[in-house]
């Protein structure tokens, strides 16, 4: 099995680091120009075989600048007459946020690319017209089926399965179940010789099923969105706890440090981190807990190779 590339296009949660309206501790070091806080953006990944053709999970705001910052994504030159190009090859989307399929929005330019969706996320985007940009004829848009082996470039072998966590804010009912298992939240396996990858940017708890699957991992990139649960409440930026936002915090008893203990993974990485968190400070107690735990703390271009 040929070796996979894992890259991290941005490592935030929703906004970004620093987020454009906020002066929290974590974002006003990061206007300030201190350098204990990288800039990051919104989350996704993009992940290849060949490093000639790109899926990108999930596809962020930020796309366009993401591309501009990894030479990966540029587009190539091609023989005459032919002056369009893209080594991005399919999408494939965890869940229905802004931050993840906002940047679909950019890529409208009549570049062909497969859409890989569970069939709730699709339906998210065809009661809103104006994803229609996303011309048919032009962007495939396939239904993924949670459990079943896919193959969204050639050779890369993907699991796609339901994960504890909640629809999007802008879907929200008030009868809405947080921690649902279902196609609204879901997590990707990739698999390569070395071991599986996990790619979980969003999860609102631990449930016994996700540990048994996560058990012997080669590497899991994780939720990472807040320290504690009411994090946003106290730095005054928000009303709203971890868990009613559908996200399982990094510390306390029942935090991911403490539900990945048991858990024999080779590589523990948080991913979709809130402008709040202050493991984004480099020098802060908490990254140094963290660290202390095993775990890594992703940044925008970080690459991952088993």
């Amino acid at each position: 099995m040929t070796r996979l590339r894992l890259l991290v296009l941005g490592a935030g949660a929703g906004g970004g680091v620093p987020q454009w309206n906020c002066r929290c501790r974590v974002c006003s070091l990061a206007w300030e120009g201190d350098g204990r806080v990288i800039h990051r953006t919104q989350s996704s990944i993009a992940v290849s075989l060949d490093g000639e053709q790109w899926l990108l999970v999930n596809c962020a705001p930020e796309i366009l600048a993401q591309i501009k910052a990894n030479p990966q994504l540029h587009p190539r030159p091609q023989a005459e007459g032919a002056g369009r190009h893209s080594p991005i090859a399919s999408v494939l989307l965890t869940n229905g946020d802004i931050d993840h399929i906002a940047g679909l929005l950019s890529l409208r330019e009549g570049q062909p690319f497969t859409l890989y969706a569970t069939e709730e996320i699709h339906d998210i985007l065809r009661n809103n017209r104006v994803f229609d940009v996303l011309a048919e004829g032009v962007v495939e848009r396939r239904a993924v089926t949670l459990e079943a082996p896919l193959q969204p470039l050639p050779g890369l072998e993907v699991r796609v399965f339901p994960v504890p966590g909640k629809t999007a804010l802008y879907m929200e009912t008030p009868e809405m179940e947080i921690g649902a298992v279902g196609q609204a939240t879901v997590g990707v396996e990739f698999l390569s010789a070395e071991g599986s990858i996990y790619y979980i940017p969003g999860c609102a708890r631990m449930s016994e099923a996700l540990a048994e699957r996560l058990q012997g991992a080669a590497a899991v990139l994780f939720d990472g969105t807040l320290w504690q649960d009411d994090e946003m409440i106290v730095a005054g930026v928000g009303r709203k706890t971890g868990h009613r936002m559908g996200h399982l915090s990094i510390s306390g008893p029942d935090g991911s440090m403490a539900a990945f203990q048991s858990l024999d993974v080779g590589r523990k990485i948080f991913v979709h981190i809130n402008n709040t968190n202050p493991v984004l400070i480099e020098d802060s107690q908490e990254r140094r807990m963290v660290e202390a735990a095993g775990w890594e703390v992703a940044y925008d271009g970080m690459e991952i190779r088993l």
